[in-house]
């Protein structure tokens, strides 16, 4: 990916269009360190990891050290976040990843990097309803007795979940922060109740063996555990509704980081204590996505086990609502740069909330929904397929485009700092920064590689080429509209990541009316 000449230090050019009024400004001071690491982890869905991926991820890959997969991820984040982190102390905009790669490749790589993550983060966030929908439904067939299409659930919650959009951002935090707090309480209890009655070979240790990942999963197996680190890296994206941006942006990412890190490979760790090491791969295949409920029944009981199958739920609910609220703003911000129509660029009333940019993801999130469950199930006789490749499909292409985009984060990072002379004084940060992309790249290249496993299609199905090229349709059009631009806009263009500092600028210089 080439730079532009114009991508560091980039102020706005001679006749720039001017943004004007509060509408084109997300409103500042509504979160705190709190509110914004609540918004940030929710997006984690704990309970969701830890009885989905965890599970899958021993079934499918056979690798015993999961736990020592998330140290190791953890490892590389941090790695990542030295080099993110400072960047956001100089940039502070709702598009965050595309905007901090404008900042170092050049307003052209950023609008690439901003349809790839426009597309990568509705992906996760829809992909989020359709098992969803399967969970919800499958609770009222076992409680109330009723058959209820997982589509109904599913389109019921985008409507929820829209207007809670258009809420304050802080009214958003207390509710994904009530619901994030309660399911890591629920997976704390099971993780004491597995050390204090563990399985038959007691407290082993071994999932942290090195050995433990000595095989040809280990690839596949870092592209399962990484995307349950999504979401630490969307707490640049409210850096616009903090007091203290520079503050409180790096301090959320790295305690994010480092909790997901901790908590998971404890959990993952309890899992394997619970069933023991020895068996953990084999009850994980025969239990599938009902292992943690499978071990929560023998030792704590069907009604706590009742309590998390209803808290799965609600967790899934503040995932949604995270990565819905962080799609708008990457919309706002595309709106606000002409990347995007500029009626996405406003906010609206007295919440502050981009309102049109939650708009467009719930109509995307309402279509998407009603085209999954238009394919029913007569081409393949099972009831479960659209939900369950909503879910798949769209969690894996929405991982592949956050790896992508931090990959080439980290070399803004890179590119960032020396332009502005200051090479040598980031010099740690830097050399963290290109560890990390190198080891994001690797990662990257075993998702696309392995995407039949991923996605579950034969290794001859042509999904492993047609899903992850979502990701590279995506940036290869954001670069094409990015050269366009630069070529008949250069006024816009050199707006693409300042977001409201070009108003800010325009302001101060007396170009503002």
């Amino acid at each position: 990916m080439t730079t532009d000449s114009s991508s560091t230090n980039r102020a706005p050019a001679e006749g720039i269009s001017t943004f004007k009024g509060q509408d084109r400004a997300l409103r500042a001071d509504r979160l705190g360190t709190g509110g914004l690491l609540l918004s940030v982890l929710a997006a984690t869905a704990p309970l969701m990891v830890v009885a989905g991926v965890m599970p899958t991820t021993f079934a499918v890959m056979g690798i015993v050290g999961q736990p020592l997969l998330f140290v190791v991820l953890g490892a590389v984040l941090v790695l990542f976040s030295l080099g993110y982190a400072e960047m956001s102390r100089h940039v502070h905009n709702a598009g965050a990843f595309y905007a901090y790669i404008s900042r170092g490749l050049g307003g052209t790589a950023g609008a690439g990097a901003a349809l790839v993550a426009l597309v990568a983060y509705n992906s996760l966030q829809v992909g989020i309803y359709g098992i969803f929908g399967f969970e919800v439904s499958g609770l009222f067939a076992t409680y109330a007795d009723l058959e209820v299409a997982w589509w109904i659930p599913a389109l019921a919650a985008a409507l929820a979940v829209g207007a809670l959009g258009w809420l304050k951002i802080d009214v958003n935090a207390k509710v994904l922060g009530v619901l994030l707090v309660i399911e890591v309480l629920l997976v704390v209890v099971f993780d004491i109740a597995a050390v204090a009655d563990p399985g038959t070979e007691g407290l082993s240790l071994h999932a942290f063996n090195p050995d433990t990942l000595a095989g040809a999963g280990v690839g596949t197996a870092l592209c399962f555990c990484i995307a349950a680190f999504l979401g630490f890296e969307q707490a640049p994206v409210y850096a616009e509704e903090t007091s203290r941006p520079h503050v409180l942006v790096p301090r959320v990412m790295f305690l994010a980081v480092t909790g997901v890190a901790v908590f998971f490979a404890i959990s993952s760790w309890a899992l394997t204590v619970a069933t023991g090491p020895a068996s953990i791969v084999s009850t994980s295949q025969e239990q599938s996505a009902g292992l943690l409920f499978f071990l929560t029944e023998d030792r704590l009981g069907s009604t706590f086990t009742d309590v998390l199958h209803v808290l799965f739920v609600t967790g899934m609910f503040a995932a949604m609502l995270s990565f819905h609220n962080v799609v708008a703003r990457y919309a706002f911000a595309m709106g606000r740069e002409g990347l995007l129509p500029a009626a996405f660029g406003r906010t609206t009333g007295s919440s502050g909330a981009p309102g049109t940019g939650s708009l467009l993801q719930t109509g995307i999130a309402v279509v998407l929904v009603l085209t999954f469950a238009l394919t029913d199930d007569k081409p393949t006789g099972d009831p479960t397929a659209p939900v369950l490749h909503l879910f798949t499909w769209g969690g894996n292409i929405g991982a592949l485009g956050v790896i992508v985009l931090m990959a080439i984060a980290s070399l803004s990072v890179v590119v960032f700092f020396v332009r502005r002379g200051a090479a040598r004084a980031q010099a740690w940060r830097l050399a963290t920064s290109a560890v990390a992309g190198i080891a994001l790249v690797v990662i990257a290249v075993y998702t696309v590689k392995d995407f039949d496993v991923l996605v579950g299609a034969g290794p001859d199905s042509a999904l492993r080429w047609i899903l992850p090229g979502v990701i590279g349709l995506a940036l290869v059009i954001g670069l094409v509209q990015g050269a366009i631009l630069r070529s008949r806009a250069p006024e816009t263009h050199a707006r693409i990541g300042l977001g409201n500092e070009a108003f800010q600028l325009e302001k101060e210089a007396g170009r503002t009316p």
